[in-house]
């Protein structure tokens, strides 16, 4: 799966999708249309913090919440009635306040009560660290109500729904197939840069932070864990951030737990909803030039690995041909190698075998046959001796 660097969220009737400083909202109206509005908008802080580790996690945190709150604001628009449409949308002030005012709710439902819950066991357990973990269950059993609470909501289940969609169309795109009803509906409703999984990392990161907390006035200790939740929601982001682009076994692994929580936020969609999606995604992604590029990648690895096999093949070839190569480089022929190759076979052929008995014989028949001509020799010359002295 190739990252595409596209995130969204879901909406009333619709699905906002974000590309960098550009984001799209598309909502299915009363009337069956779909309307999209596309706007620019700077990343909070620049592009400069968003490279740095950490403090990018807190300011796209916030940066996310305002761009969230505008879009949804945006999208109940097309399903106010009269009097409230006319009053018009919300202002920068009146967003941001309304931002604030989630944090702190968020902070106190799921940070403060947890705490002060746990601390009402201080009679029967003593051990901080103890207190600290029933904390975390308590923290977790909020978030796991909370949600089931929600989706119970008519307009809330539509709205898990359309964020169903959203992951759909993220993961058709990161799988590289074309963006079509067909093959978004095939898609897995879960994704690991889900904000979903952002959350629940949040939510047990707090455990482990808060275990070293070891102070002993009560309100100091509640100071110092409001003060690491930005510290923790950064690390989260981090590893949202370094999930979304591994495929190491350990990260899916630790990514598992967030995976099963999108099984609460999101349904599956309708094609309807898909369609919205898609639109959403077209208005601020390339998604055909993002899968050319992805292709050409794919050819050029395999033309890179039919390379090297022809490349490892080659060289074979060449330790085979190296013998042929030196009888070229010396200038013999085909035919001189073969006749030469023929007279060597004929010499082995005419050869026999040496056989040491025989060649005794041989020797032993030289020396008898030189001992008679010597015999010879010496006999002549005694007659002739012995006729000299008779006369």
């Amino acid at each position: 799966m190739k990252p595409s660097g596209i995130g969204g969220q879901a909406v009333l009737e619709g699905v906002m999708m974000r590309n960098g400083g550009k984001y799209a909202v598309a909502v299915r109206k009363p009337d069956g249309e779909i309307a999209v509005d596309v706007k620019e908008q700077e990343p909070l802080g620049g592009q400069g913090i968003r490279k740095i580790p950490l403090v990018r996690g807190v300011v796209n945190f916030v940066d996310s919440l305002v761009v969230g709150m505008t879009t949804l604001n945006y999208s109940a628009s097309f399903y106010e009635d009269e009097e409230t449409r006319e009053s018009g949308s919300l202002s920068k002030a009146e967003t941001g306040l309304t931002v604030a005012l989630a944090i702190v709710l968020a902070v106190g439902i799921f940070m403060v009560l947890p705490f002060f819950l746990s601390r009402l066991l201080n009679r029967f357990i003593t051990s901080d660290t103890v207190l600290t973990l029933i904390e975390g269950v308590i923290r977790i059993c909020l978030l796991l109500g909370y949600i089931g609470a929600i989706s119970k909501m008519k307009d809330i289940h539509r709205v898990f729904m359309y964020h169903g969609a959203e992951h759909k169309s993220i993961n058709c795109i990161e799988n590289g197939l074309p963006l079509t009803v067909e093959n978004v509906r095939k898609q897995s409703r879960r994704h690991r840069r889900c904000g979903t999984s952002f959350i629940l990392i949040i939510v047990v990161l707090s455990v482990i932070f808060f275990m070293f907390i070891r102070v002993d006035k009560l309100w100091l200790r509640l100071i110092i864990r409001l003060l690491l939740v930005p510290v923790i929601a950064a690390v989260a982001y981090e590893f949202i951030r370094f999930a979304g682009r591994s495929d190491s076994k350990i990260v899916q692994i630790l990514s598992e737990p967030g995976m099963w929580l999108q099984g609460m936020t999101t349904r599956e969609p309708d094609d309807s909803m898909i369609e919205v999606a898609i639109a959403s995604v077209e208005a601020v992604f390339d998604w055909k030039a993002f899968l050319a590029g992805e292709d050409a990648a794919e050819e050029a690895d395999e033309e890179g690995a039919s390379a090297a096999v022809a490349e490892e093949t080659a060289g074979d070839a060449a330790v085979l041909a190296a013998p042929a190569e030196e009888d070229a480089d010396e200038g013999i022929s085909e035919e001189a190698v073969i006749a030469a190759e023929e007279d060597d076979a004929a010499v082995e052929e005419d050869d026999e075998p040496f056989d040491l008995a025989a060649a005794e014989r041989m020797m032993d028949e030289d020396a008898e046959e030189m001992s008679q001509t010597f015999g010879k020799f010496f006999a002549s010359h005694r007659n002739d001796a012995s006729g000299k002295s008779r006369r």
